[in-house]
């Protein structure tokens, strides 16, 4: 099945240190549509700590999706590319956001 890149959106998200496993999980930055909490399936790469500390912010294509009918999480395709994000790049496109909204 062909992948609809209509349904995939610029997504800011970050890592962070998951209290119940340990390890890093990938979070949607605030200031958008998604809730903070909201899944995000993505490459494993992006939840190593050996190559992205906690805190890294990435800049990823994601679709909202759910499986079966559960929780809706975000999807980036692994092989997709990923924008790393520093403080200015991260503020510039949530600022952007904001204003296409509106």
């Amino acid at each position: 099945m062909a992948r609809d890149p209509w349904a995939y959106r610029e997504v800011a998200v970050e890592s962070e240190q998951d209290p119940r496993s340990g390890g890093l999980r990938i979070k949607p930055m605030a200031g958008q549509a998604y809730a903070t909490s909201m899944r995000v399936q993505c490459s494993r790469a992006m939840r190593d700590p050996a190559l992205y500390p906690p805190g890294t912010r990435f800049l990823i294509r994601a679709k909202l999706t759910d499986r079966a009918g559960g929780a809706p999480y975000l999807y980036a395709h692994h092989g997709d590319a990923v924008k790393l994000l520093d403080d200015k790049e991260a503020a510039s496109f949530l600022d952007e956001y904001r204003r296409r909204r509106i």
